[in-house]
């Protein structure tokens, strides 16, 4: 599977619990990037970011039988991050979204808005 089929997969896990703000960004022209993807998203609540985390996980294993190689923030459910090594999901809430700025620190990616 590519990244950017992953990264398809990973949109319908967040609009699937009805995240908000969802971003793709492409990170593949950025020299020394973290990843190929990022895919970016807020929720309303600690409880709807843990739907969205367990979303996503759902969908990619149910389509491609793989599990995250990496997965933070479960406890504090604020931002989970959600790392399949060449597609990094990121579910934040609205105001942690706006402290750490992902969107405005990797500024050279293609943005893509998804809804």
């Amino acid at each position: 599977m590519t990244a950017e089929e992953l990264s398809k997969i990973i949109v319908k896990g967040m609009e699937e619990k009805k995240a908000s703000d969802i971003v793709l960004m492409d990170l593949r022209e950025i020299t020394d990037s973290v990843s190929d993807f990022f895919v970016i998203c807020s929720g309303q609540s600690d409880t709807q970011i843990e739907a969205i985390s367990t979303s996503i996980e759902e969908e990619v294993y149910k389509k491609n039988k793989e599990r995250p190689w990496r997965s933070e923030g479960k406890n504090s459910r604020q931002w989970v991050l959600v790392d399949y090594v060449d597609v990094v999901a990121h579910i934040f809430l609205k105001e942690k979204r706006a402290f750490y700025g992902l969107e405005e620190l990797w500024g050279d990616a293609k943005i893509t808005q998804i809804k």
